[in-house]
């Protein structure tokens, strides 16, 4: 999955936060996730109490 940063996504579910399910939020990340993240995007979550969290393409939609 090509993602700009900034697009604009729904978390479909999340293995890094069982909170973030169902929230919205957007991509931080410039580049496509590599090693350090072991292959998963890094989304800010439009959410006070969650903190940006590690989600697998295919946990997550663009909405």
């Amino acid at each position: 999955m090509t993602t700009p940063k900034r697009q604009k996504v729904r978390i479909i579910s999340c293995a890094d936060d069982k909170r973030a399910k169902g929230k919205t939020g957007w991509i931080v990340d410039e580049a496509p996730p590599g090693e350090l993240t072991q292959g998963r995007w890094t989304v800010h979550v439009d959410a006070f109490w969650i903190a940006d969290v590690l989600c697998d393409s295919s946990e997550i939609r663009h909405i």
